[in-house]
């Protein structure tokens, strides 16, 4: 069997499309799998190095805002993608897929729209609680609709084609023990702190955790605290955390560094994470079982990741911080009442593994073959 993925833009939508593409090859070994996305996007690197064959089509979101420019900007965008159908379609022909799976981003609305043309079977995975723009373009034409909270399904019209699949996550996320993690990262028995703001980081966000770590400091680091930084905070944050007084060579209870690559590892090993709420993050947190804050970024189309983490925050999984009141001192007051109530820390772990859908990989799987057998 053939199976086309397409997806991009962030690792929200790439990593479960990647999940699902392990799955469906532990089950199916001398199936073809082909990913599409877009050219120039961080899909371009990270499907070729998790093994999958890549193809590049042009792709740009839509422009927002009813002034002439964008108006102008738009129509030359509506014309790119009329020609990125065309070569998916091609791409199709050629590649003859049984079943086509978008997980997301602007990307992938080409693929899905010629294999809906062209009556290929397809389903679509919707990561954010909030559909984004791309879903709602494509949720009229694709066979089935896929999400991860039960509270998303009423943002469909058609709610009957919606099914609750939770996010495909990697099985390290899920299976990774906490004590096992702690020995491989060399840790100690302290409570350890995770924080994390995605791959390029948050400025505020960053200055924040640089002063956090003058008050671990002051307070005899009762915490061990790992921080990634992200590309565009490196060059710059180990001056700023050395002018809060923290010198990182000597205050061995820190450990910042631009990313980290052994992310299932280090979030097994933690016992409280503070992230952003892009839809790959909360469901890593939730999958791993680790009780959270979430800052949802303000500067993100519909406001949602707010809305993800609101969802997490209603089942008892997280506690939610709005950015413009985030402070160093809200930060450290909130990790220590979450490790000093072992009963409340218990209750939002329960609530993290009572939401998280271990399976969700092998879920979607099971959807593609029903479609496949019904097509």
């Amino acid at each position: 069997m053939n199976v086309i993925f397409t997806c991009g833009g962030t690792g929200g939508h790439i990593n479960p499309a990647i999940a699902v593409a392990n799955i469906w090859k532990e089950r199916y070994p001398d199936s073809k799998i082909l990913f599409i996305g877009g050219q120039g996007g961080m899909e371009q690197k990270l499907i070729p190095g998790a093994g999958y064959d890549f193809k590049a089509v042009p792709a740009h979101g839509l422009v927002r805002g009813k002034s002439l420019k964008a108006i102008m900007k738009n129509v030359g965008i509506a014309r790119e993608i009329m020609q990125s159908v065309k070569k998916c379609k091609k791409i199709i022909k050629e590649f003859k897929p049984d079943v086509v799976v978008g997980t997301g981003g602007y990307a992938s609305f080409p693929a899905l729209m010629a294999a809906t043309k062209l009556k290929v079977p397809t389903c679509v995975h919707e990561a954010n609680a909030m559909p984004g723009l791309t879903t709602r373009m494509i949720a009229k034409r694709a066979d089935q609709m896929l999400v991860c909270f039960e509270q998303s399904v009423k943002y469909y019209k058609n709610p009957e084609r919606v099914k609750v699949v939770g996010m495909p996550v990697r099985k390290e996320f899920i299976f990774t023990k906490k004590e096992d993690a702690r020995r491989e990262l060399g840790l100690d028995e302290r409570p350890v702190i995770l924080s994390t703001f995605g791959s390029q980081g948050a400025k505020v966000m960053n200055e924040t955790v640089g002063k956090l770590f003058r008050l671990e400091q002051e307070d005899g680091f009762p915490y061990q605290h790992i921080h990634a930084v992200g590309s565009y905070g490196w060059e710059w944050m180990p001056d700023y955390v050395k002018n809060q007084g923290v010198d990182l060579e000597t205050a061995k209870s820190i450990t910042m560094s631009e990313y980290i690559y052994n992310m299932p590892t280090v979030m097994a090993a933690a016992d409280v994470v503070i992230s952003r709420a892009g839809a790959s993050s909360c469901n890593e947190i939730i999958a791993s079982g680790t009780p959270c804050l979430l800052i949802p970024s303000p500067n993100v189309t519909d406001n949602h990741q707010e809305k993800n983490a609101r969802a997490l925050e209603a089942k008892g999984g997280a506690v939610v911080m709005l950015e413009k009141d985030c402070s160093a001192e809200a930060f450290y007051e909130t990790v220590k009442g979450l490790l000093g109530d072992q009963e409340r820390y218990n209750t939002m772990r329960r609530a993290q593994l009572d939401i998280s859908v271990p399976d969700s990989a092998e879920r979607l799987c099971d959807i593609m073959e029903s479609l496949i057998r019904n097509r």
